[in-house]
């Protein structure tokens, strides 16, 4: 066979190869299609910005604004609100005007139940095993090995509280933190 006006002799691809190639793309567009929706359940949710923080949500999965949580919690008071990772997350009034920098995780450092604020005795007490925290999160009597975690609140431009990881130096205990 002649080459014809200067192009290379290229043979034609076979049926074969040609229905081999076009399975070969029918089986492969199934399979990953059949595979995001499990991929997309193991990967969790990004709720968070640049910064990593997460806004406060309360109970009814409302934006917590510090405005309208101030009004309606007193001073010294811990209310929860769902934090990091979707963990039930203390919010801290420290006077009528202000929320405290930190929050803390209420998952018990224990076996893992929310532990409730007692306001009478000014510590948060695990029901399950009785493992006290004082009014900081710091364990004052086990069998809870470690303090709550903390994570920063702040207030941003918007008046919504943001929780974000705590990485410094726990002021309890003046440790690295263990959570993360």
């Amino acid at each position: 066979m002649a080459q014809i006006s200067g192009t290379p002799d290229v043979p034609d691809m076979g049926r074969r190869q040609f229905m081999n190639l076009l399975t070969f793309g029918a089986v492969t567009g199934t399979a990953l299609g059949a595979l995001y929706p499990v991929v997309k359940y193991f990967i969790p949710v990004s709720s968070g910005g640049a910064g990593g923080g997460v806004t406060a949500k309360d109970a009814l999965g409302n934006d917590v604004t510090a405005k309208n949580f101030l009004a309606t919690h007193k001073p010294r008071e811990r209310a929860l609100a769902q934090g990091l990772k979707g963990d039930p997350t203390y919010i801290v009034v420290e006077d009528a005007e202000t929320i405290a920098s930190y929050g803390l995780n209420a998952v018990c450092t224990h076996l893992g139940c929310v532990v409730p604020w007692n306001a009478s005795e000014n510590k948060f007490i695990c029901p399950c095993h009785g493992s006290q925290y004082n009014n900081e999160g710091k364990v004052v009597r086990g069998p809870a090995p470690l303090s709550l975690a903390l994570v920063h609140a702040d207030v941003n431009e918007d008046d919504k509280v943001v929780f974000t990881q705590w990485t410094e130096t726990d002021f309890r205990t003046g440790e690295k933190p263990w959570w993360s």
